[in-house]
């Protein structure tokens, strides 16, 4: 085993901790139990962030190298794979993006994380939920999408299941094997139930931009809490109270994190791009000139520390960033520490700074993160 890279320390298997040593090439080939002396760092499965647009002053929808650069600035935090996710928008836009990222999704950039295909965030959402959504919705039609997947692998779809015609539709995306994401969306909480009977797997950035919950109207938030056994929230402290936080994961048994990070994200205050949006980074949020939250700067290194200070124990922390989201897409071999897993790894010392990321095993330069 002289040929394989090896790291010591607390590592976080699907198990419990383990104290020792990991030992691996691409994937991980051993995970010994053996004492160790003095502070040890902390070894834990690479991120999985099923919903982000942007990074390192590059947006998704941008085409050309953007996809390569946010992969790369998400990587040195800790993110070993993602869904690279477009806004709403014209269908020769939203082509032109999933032209640009088709050869990322095939071949992983040195010092990238992983892009294991597209979550398509629009355009089928309400209009009168947009968000920081462009206004440029359209009713989903199976013909368009399978035009758009057909250029890129599109893993994931934000729907608003009360558009006429779309319980259908959720039910020919789960039959090809596409997630399916209630966000976006003024639906009742009648309508997530039967989304969900169609085949809805989650709901998106739960809380924001959908029905909240009223004890007569329990709205798209009640059908989440109710009911779902996955959704994804942002826990940058500013789109969700942790009060919230806390009610979403104890109803909500598989939680997962994500960041929905912008351009903005690595970068410093200032204007940026968020699909045909200009939008501002400032006092850590990013917004359109109305005030109305648009996307974050997070990025998943920080949520991990955010979910431990609101009180969750490390384990489930990265659980919510790693293991969750895998077992969401259906990847068996990311998200967790275990013999031929990839070498996703992430290292953090004890005050949990990053130190350390392997994308498949590679090292990755952290210096500019």
């Amino acid at each position: 085993m002289s040929d394989l890279q090896q790291l010591s320390g607390r590592i976080l298997t699907p198990t419990g901790w383990v104290e020792g040593t990991l030992a691996f090439d691409e994937k991980i080939r051993a995970i010994e139990a053996k004492t160790l002396t003095g502070p040890q760092p902390v070894i834990l499965p690479g991120f999985i962030d099923t919903h982000v647009h942007g990074g390192g002053g590059a947006d998704t929808m941008q085409g050309g190298d953007a996809v390569v650069t946010l992969s790369r600035l998400h990587a040195r935090h800790g993110t070993t794979s993602l869904l690279a996710t477009t806004m709403t928008a014209p269908e020769s836009d939203i082509v032109a993006a999933l032209t640009a990222l088709s050869g990322v999704c095939a071949v992983r950039p040195p010092q990238a994380a992983r892009v294991l295909g597209v979550h398509l965030e629009g355009p089928y959402i309400n209009r009168g939920k947009l968000g920081a959504q462009p206004d440029n919705t359209s009713q989903a039609a199976l013909s368009q999408f399978d035009r758009f997947n057909r250029i890129a692998p599109i893993r994931l779809v934000t729907i608003a299941p009360e558009i006429p015609g779309h319980l259908d539709i959720i039910a020919a995306l789960k039959a090809r094997g596409v997630r399916v994401q209630l966000g976006h969306t003024l639906g009742s909480y009648e309508d997530g139930v039967a989304a969900l009977k169609h085949g809805a797997h989650g709901f998106t950035h739960l809380f924001n931009a959908m029905t909240g919950l009223h004890h007569r109207e329990p709205g798209m938030v009640g059908a989440a809490l109710a009911h779902a056994e996955y959704a994804e929230l942002i826990p940058d402290l500013l789109h969700i109270h942790p009060g919230a936080m806390h009610a979403a994961m104890r109803a909500i048994p598989r939680l997962f994190c994500v960041t929905d990070s912008t351009a903005a994200a690595g970068m410093p205050d200032g204007q940026y791009q968020l699909g045909s949006h200009t939008v501002t980074k400032c006092l850590g949020g990013v917004r359109l000139a109305d005030g109305t939250l648009a996307g974050s700067t997070l990025t998943m290194d920080q949520a991990l520390r955010n979910l431990v200070s609101i009180g969750l124990d490390l384990a489930d922390a990265s659980h919510r960033l790693s293991q969750n989201p895998a077992d969401y897409l259906g990847l068996a071999d990311r998200g967790r520490l275990g013999d031929g897993c990839w070498a996703d790894l992430t290292v953090f010392d004890t005050d949990l700074n990053l130190t350390h990321v392997y994308v498949e095993g590679e090292s990755l330069v952290l210096a500019d993160a």
